[in-house]
């Protein structure tokens, strides 16, 4: 019958003489450990050699017989090894009264002694109390293993951290040429600006005309790849639109769209995408004001900045830990830090982790672009640059709160709004009714001719009736010939008289006028007393034009006053 025989459980037994080697093996597995029995030195040898772990062997074993096998294999032991022998002498045998044995000492190096006749239990004793002994220089190798594993991989790691430290010599001597790249970064943003403006013209110009022509092929009845190389005209112009809002965005002049919103609902709804993008090991928290101000902003830029940040913490916390997101009302006391928002009162997002926190110095540069602690290839700089520059357009400004071993706390200020909710868009029954019988006439104004003539296209498409004005002069001077004009659609950005004095000069005329805002580009600042449903993006996508259009002519008169700063 096969026995399994543990790890530290192989005893070598060599007695020679008449049934020692028998007897001893009896009493040994009746105390369940296992021994095998050698017939002479040799193949003791040979056997620890295999892998045992103790050695019974009797005096008389030795005596005339070649021990240098024994004391080669006992010198040649590697330093955490000190292999147990047990020694089973005549009766006053003892090491006081025979020389041979005291020399055995000396060869066997780890000897215990046992007189015959001796007591069962006596032997089992000292067999177990030699094989615990093993098994704790087994131990000890494993440990000396793992200790010169970390000792190799510690210098390793020192090895990697030195020439960190040499790169980073080298980065420091560039960063000279990043500041000045950084300074660059405003000029390149208001170069990016004008350029976005006559480049979105274009593209208007463009996918205006391709969807004339796509019309004009599908009521022709004409397809196949007339209609799949306009499909690929349209894609290509949509992806020039994109590359311009990337472009403004990365200089922290994206076009916002913001909307009246109730923070704590887009917290909510943003609940299960940050658990996927957590994980299950991090617990998301979230703690909802009651009474929560309205904040006027961009939903999109804001749950991008919320995610980014929901990013940032799953690394800082690496396995498990709690994501804590709560909104709050605030008042706020003069800036302390370029990054924080101007006094005054603020609804606020609080995104906190547990994770390794930051030191005062990596707090100083967080929000400078391409700062990051992370390693190479898990993070460009940008994230935190990105979300002040979305909380800074927005009006507000960003806090950080941190402590190295218990976390960071990031706060988003967002302006607080007195607008009300119900005030954002006409009744779907209004839109509606509108929708079937566009009867309005509407004065379009834009320097650009092609832009103009894609513009009135499309709204007569529509059933409008249109007036075109190449300039604000022509517009003002149409205003006031003809009093049937029922809205006015103006290009902000337009030389001479630009869209806002023309606005002004029409509602000093008419105040009742309503105006619909078209550009590529403008300076937000210059529109902010204008709600987001009187502008239009160029190129127009999505039927936004058509969208915004019918909800302005069902608004009531008094919603109609468009307010402009001076």
């Amino acid at each position: 019958m096969a026995v399994d025989v543990p790890h530290g459980e192989r005893t070598l037994i060599l007695a020679p003489r008449g049934r020692d080697a028998v007897v001893a093996k009896g009493i040994l597995r009746d105390a369940r450990i296992h021994s095998e029995i050698c017939l002479d030195l040799a193949e003791l040898v040979q056997a620890i050699g295999r892998g045992a772990d103790l050695a019974i062997l009797t005096e008389e074993a030795t005596r005339g017989s070649d021990v240098r096998g024994v004391m080669e294999w006992v010198a040649a032991q590697p330093p955490w090894s000190d292999f147990p022998f047990i020694l089973l002498t005549e009766h006053g045998g003892g090491l006081e009264r025979n020389p041979a044995a005291a020399r055995l000492t000396e060869t066997l190096g780890n000897v215990t002694f046992i007189e015959r006749p001796f007591h069962p239990t006596t032997l089992v004793s000292v067999v177990q109390t030699n094989l615990r002994g093993r098994q704790r220089q087994y131990e000890c190798r494993r440990l000396n293993e793992e200790l010169e594993f970390h000792v190799h991989e510690r210098t390793a790691e020192l090895a990697a951290a030195n020439r960190q430290l040499l790169a980073q010599i080298e980065e420091r001597e560039r960063v000279e040429s990043t500041l000045r790249q950084m300074q660059r970064l405003e000029a390149v943003g208001q170069l990016t600006s004008g350029v976005a403006h006559d480049f979105n013209n274009l593209l208007t110009v463009v996918l205006g005309n391709i969807g004339f022509l796509e019309k004009g092929l599908s009521s022709a009845g004409v397809d196949g790849r007339l209609a799949q190389r306009l499909g690929y005209m349209r894609a290509a112009a949509e992806r020039g639109a994109k590359l311009t809002d990337q472009l403004l965005s990365f200089s922290r002049r994206q076009r916002l769209e913001p909307k009246l919103l109730d923070l704590n609902e887009t917290v909510a709804s943003m609940h299960d995408l940050l658990q996927s993008t957590m994980g299950g090991s991090i617990r998301i928290e979230t703690k909802l004001h009651r009474g929560l101000w309205p904040a006027m902003v961009d939903p999109t830029q804001l749950e991008l900045a919320m995610l980014n940040l929901a990013i940032n913490a799953r690394d800082a916390m690496q396995v498990g830990g709690r994501l804590a997101v709560h909104t709050e009302n605030v008042t706020l006391g003069p800036a302390l830090y370029p990054e924080d928002p101007p006094a005054g009162d603020y609804v606020a997002i609080c995104v906190a982790d547990t994770g390794t926190g930051m030191t005062e110095e990596v707090r100083a540069k967080v929000f400078e672009p391409f700062f990051t602690t992370k390693e190479i290839g898990k993070g460009s700089g940008l994230g935190l640059s990105q979300v002040l520059g979305f909380a800074k357009q927005s009006g507000g400004g960003v806090r950080i709160e941190s402590r190295v071993g218990e976390g960071t706390s990031i706060h988003i200020y967002l302006p607080r709004t007195k607008a009300k909710a119900e005030e954002r868009s006409p009744s779907a029954p209004a839109i509606a009714a509108h929708k079937d019988a566009p009867d309005a006439r509407i004065l379009l104004v834009d320097d650009d001719h092609a832009v103009r003539e894609v513009t009135s296209t499309t709204l007569r498409d529509l059933g409008y009736s249109v007036v075109e004005a190449g300039s604000g002069g022509a517009a003002l001077d149409i205003l006031a010939r003809e009093p049937t004009i029922d809205l006015l659609i103006i290009d902000f950005a337009m030389p001479g008289m630009s869209g806002a004095e023309v606005a002004r000069q029409a509602r000093a005329k008419r105040p009742t006028l309503p105006i619909l805002f078209i550009t590529g580009f403008a300076d937000r600042a210059a529109l902010a007393g204008v709600s987001e449903t009187h502008i239009v993006g160029k190129p127009f996508v999505n039927d936004e034009l058509v969208t915004k259009l019918r909800s302005i002519l069902v608004e009531e008169v008094s919603d109609k006053v468009v307010r402009l700063r001076r």
